[in-house]
């Protein structure tokens, strides 16, 4: 498979119209995909002002980095929408658009006349999608939601960590998770579309992403009656299964699934054969009852041999294994390197690395267009949908003409 750029095939979304409300992480992320994969995204932000991401820090070369990740291959349209000028405006951009996406705060996007139910009944063939915190309906539909805060509610933080000192996963999961489902249920509804003409009113609640990520536990604690303490760095339901320091001070990652792999972890890896044959550990279950007397044997071992030598006898014993990693070890590690996962996107500020998505084919181009000003398409995209010349003017005032900086990084 290439890396998206060894064709010049349009990508799969291309010719699709993406009108997007959004703010900091979870619709951007949504809508981030759908450019990936070919869409064209306008976001509307506030003139002058913008998605408040904007400015969470200005570490990418003076732009902040939640907002570089994010909003590459999209164009800024800026309109206080709540003016009649240019809520009317917005609604010709609405008639010409396939899919709308919105995070608004709560009840703001109803009042609006925004919410996706709203849009579709004027707008039949529309998709439309609200992202919410913790979805319509229920004791906390009202709330804000923030990322720490849904994974504090939902559970993911007390699965995380260690007993009595809970953590945040490092990465946004509840953000990020609900972004992806909303970009998944856009996609299923715009294949439902092809068949049937007609377009849907789609919800995806960050609340009900996290619960359903917690998965395997959330049904444990359903059928038990019992929480399963968080072990940190490892498993609460498979051992060996944790991370290991070495004798030249790194730290090693060993994994296994099943019987045979224990088996073999035991024998060929730690030279063990007296644990591979003891029936009191025959099986995960009783490994996980035992765990601190594996890890110790496992811990021992590995106090003795350098990193390397945890990898290679893993690897020829087919047992999984990684090293653990700071975050900026990761920025130069060898994977990214080797496939050219790194690229350079246009921006505001000039060029600025961001990582091709998670998907190659060579069927397609992967489009890998700049992150825009605030406002910086408004002249072109209200003159294109044919509003009269003096009302673009009125509204797109000094905004709207494209910078060097912007345009010149384009990849492809």
């Amino acid at each position: 498979m290439s890396d998206g750029s060894a064709t010049d095939q349009p990508a799969p979304l291309t010719g699709l119209t993406v009108v997007s409300f959004e703010q900091a992480v979870s619709a951007p992320y949504c809508t981030r995909l759908l450019g990936d994969l070919g869409a064209r995204v306008i976001k509307v932000e506030r003139p002058g002002l913008g998605d408040f991401a904007r400015g969470y820090d200005d570490v990418a070369a003076g732009l902040g980095t939640h907002f570089a990740w994010l909003n590459r291959n999209k164009e800024s349209l800026g309109l206080d929408v709540k003016e009649p000028l240019a809520r009317a405006a917005l609604d010709r951009v609405l008639d010409a658009a396939d899919v709308v996406v919105q995070n608004l705060a709560p009840g703001a996007a109803r009042r609006l006349g925004l919410d996706a139910a709203t849009l579709v009944a004027d707008r039949p063939r529309l998709i439309a999608l609200d992202l919410s915190g913790y979805g319509t309906g229920g004791p906390l539909d009202h709330r804000r939601a923030y990322d720490l805060l849904v994974q504090a509610e939902a559970g993911g933080c007390a699965t995380t960590g260690e007993p009595g000192r809970p953590a945040k996963p490092g990465p946004p999961v509840a953000d990020v998770g609900s972004g992806l489902e909303a970009a998944v249920a856009v996609l299923a509804a715009l294949v439902r579309r092809g068949v049937t003409g007609r377009g849907a009113a789609i919800e995806v609640s960050m609340f009900d992403t996290v619960t359903d990520f917690l998965g395997f536990a959330l049904l444990h604690a359903r059928y038990s009656g019992q929480e399963r303490p968080p072990i940190g760095m490892s498993s609460p339901v498979v051992a060996p299964y944790g991370a290991y320091r070495t004798r030249d001070g790194r730290v090693a990652m060993l994994g296994t699934t099943n019987d045979a792999e224990w088996q073999r972890l035991a024998v060929q890896v730690v030279e063990r054969p007296d644990l591979a044959a003891d029936p009191a550990l025959a099986t995960n279950a009783q490994r996980c009852e035992q765990r601190d007397r594996i890890d110790a044997a496992i811990g021992d071992w590995a106090r003795e041999v350098d990193l390397a030598e945890v990898l290679r006898r893993a690897d020829a014993a087919g047992i999984g294994n990684a090293v653990y990693n700071e975050v900026l070890d990761v920025v130069e590690h060898p994977q990214l390197t080797a496939r050219n996962r790194w690229r350079e996107v246009g921006s505001p500020v000039g060029p600025v690395a961001s990582l091709l998505p998670p998907w190659t084919s060579d069927a397609w181009t992967t489009p890998l267009g700049p992150i825009p000003a605030v406002g910086e398409h408004t002249r072109e995209i209200l003159t294109e949908v044919g509003l009269p010349a003096d009302d673009v003017e009125a509204l797109a005032g000094g905004v709207g003409a494209p910078t060097a900086a912007t345009t010149s990084a384009t990849t492809r």
